[in-house]
């Protein structure tokens, strides 16, 4: 039994608690196994202790409460149903066991190791420096305060912690991961994959089939350092190891940032979000499947009716989540929680409200081009369309500016500060893109809708602020490419206003020009009354319009 009992050990410090859990049960069984309690004997009984944590680490958490629970009334069974209720999400019971954790170092260790997992990381933070003050050789607890603080955003702070802990056990695989994810944060992913090497010269003192490279948080980091090269093959094989959670949201980001949005919602779809990274991930999830071009949701789930009402929900789950982050205690005034909050008000579509967090983060987004384009459209929204123009101009990023809600914004903001012919060139320069001169049926028809609706928008708003000149060019662009005579009103509108212009002297003379041309091609009895008077005046003023 003795033996047993050390192989058991062994298995489960060894990393594998599913074959210590199998030592366990023989173990149990060759004592008669859940015979009751006063026929077994404690120290055996404490084997259901055992055999709870190893099911704990096998992620069975049912199990491990059930199998706890006929173990003896210990310390270490406080800390197993403790840490299950934490990963079953019951608040209640976590309260519970919370209440009978004692000052024990194991007990302190398994509360900070809790708040950790919370995200409470400062709480974390204030338990291992305790425990260090009580004893100073605690060594790894140094680790454990550089991730917390590495969490925090304080990654010079973390790198001093690691290098002291380093001078003592250079190839520690999550000291130097840790490192090198600090190097990632405060440089860039190349000087981070340098801090790998050191694992890769220590490789040659580690046992057999102990392969440093092999290592599933080497290769995790590795891809992130390389900018998501190969992340899928690398990612996908390691969405079971329990110890990783971070390769399913990595790989959710890698498909949300590839436009794969329904991928990215496979992942996290039964996931239940525990921090506020996970929220935010699963709340941005959500909002990019609910803003989704509805034939292609539909496709993508399969779906011939009730879309709208599936894309609205996940609208609605987004805007839960956010609200979640921004309103929390420990994230309200955090730059992450103040956008989380930012994007609840924006897709409620109370602008104002999105304004007052956006702005303050304003100073520490002066790079982020997702910032500048939320900014610029809440901006413009509420009618402060010079912002607005300055936000949205100070987007880079291609995924936004050849995107139609971007462009429609930047035309708006355009005309309203008066200046209409940029935003008649951005229309010249989106009917000359490149989906227009493609031979995709699909994408042909998608652009020519995009140039139409860019049109519309641009010939409404000018004509709307009196930019008579651009609206009568846009509408009779309209007219062209939709070979219909539904936007006659508005260009027979936009062309006296042109001349009524010109008379005033709000209008280069020239421009009369246009007007006579445009009006001359439309063979109409009303097109020709509206010619006298332009030509009647032009012949008076010595302007020669033809």
């Amino acid at each position: 039994h003795t033996t047993l009992e050390w192989l058991a050990y062994a298995h489960f410090h060894g990393g594998d608690p599913g074959k210590a859990l199998l030592v366990y049960r023989q173990l149990l069984d060759a004592d008669g196994g859940d015979t009751d309690g006063d026929t077994v004997h404690e120290n055996k009984a404490v084997l259901h202790t055992f055999a709870a944590a190893c099911l704990f680490y096998l992620g069975r958490y049912d199990d491990a409460v059930a199998e706890a629970a006929k173990g003896p009334d210990t310390k270490l069974k406080t800390r197993i149903l403790f840490h299950c209720a934490h990963k079953k999400g019951d608040e209640q019971l976590l309260t519970t066991h919370h209440e009978n954790l004692s000052d024990s170092l194991e007990d302190q260790l398994s509360l900070a190791a809790v708040h950790y997992a919370r995200g409470h990381y400062q709480e974390a933070v204030d338990i291992y420096k305790r425990l260090l003050l009580e004893d100073a050789n605690r060594h790894a607890l140094n680790v454990y305060v550089a991730l917390c603080y590495h969490k925090l955003e304080y990654f010079d702070v973390s790198l001093e912690l690691l290098d002291l802990y380093l001078s003592s056990a250079p190839d520690s695989i999550v000291a130097v991961n840790l490192k090198a994810c600090n190097v990632f944060k405060l440089r860039d992913g190349r000087d981070a994959e340098k801090e790998l090497t050191v694992l890769g010269a220590s490789a040659s003192d580690e046992p057999p089939g102990d392969d440093v490279s092999e290592n599933d948080l080497v290769k995790h980091n590795r891809v992130v350092f390389r900018g998501g090269e190969d992340a899928k093959r690398a990612w996908t094989p390691l969405l079971g190891n329990p110890t990783l959670p971070e390769a399913r949201l990595n790989l959710c980001v890698f498909h949300l940032n590839n436009g794969d949005a329904f991928d990215a919602f496979q992942l996290l779809k039964d996931c239940e979000p525990a921090t506020p990274h996970e929220y935010i991930l699963k709340g941005v999830t959500h909002a990019v499947m609910g803003q989704m071009d509805a034939t292609e949701f539909a496709e993508k789930n399969g779906q011939k009716n009730n879309s709208t009402t599936d894309q609205q929900e996940h609208l609605k789950r987004a805007q839960q989540c956010f609200q979640i982050v921004g309103a929390s205690a420990n994230e309200c005034d955090t730059i992450p929680g103040r956008q989380s909050m930012a994007s609840c008000f924006l897709l409620l579509e109370q602008h104002d409200d999105a304004l007052v967090y956006l702005k303050s983060v304003s100073e520490f987004s002066k790079q982020d081009d997702d910032f500048h384009w939320n900014h610029g459209m809440a901006s413009s929204a509420v009618g402060d369309w010079k912002t607005g123009l300055d936000e949205l101009r100070a987007v880079r990023d291609g995924k936004y500016t050849n995107e139609l809600p971007f462009k429609v914004w930047l035309a708006k903001c355009l005309v309203r500060n008066g200046k209409a012919p940029e935003a008649w060139t951005l229309c010249e320069e989106t009917a000359g893109g490149g989906d227009l001169e493609t031979e995709d049926e699909a994408s042909l028809d998608g652009a020519q809708n995009d140039l139409l609706y860019l049109l519309q928008v641009v010939a409404d708003e000018c004509y709307l602020v009196g930019e008579f000149y651009v609206a009568m060019r846009a509408f009779d662009e309209l007219e062209r490419l939709s070979d219909s005579d539904a936007f006659w009103v508005g260009k027979r509108g936009a062309a006296v206003g042109v001349f009524a212009n010109v008379v005033a002297g709000k209008e280069p003379r020239e421009t009369l020009a246009d007007v006579v041309a445009l009006l001359r091609q439309v063979n109409t009895t009303e097109a020709d009354t509206l010619l006298l008077p332009v030509l009647e005046w032009a012949r008076g003023e010595g302007i020669r319009v033809e």
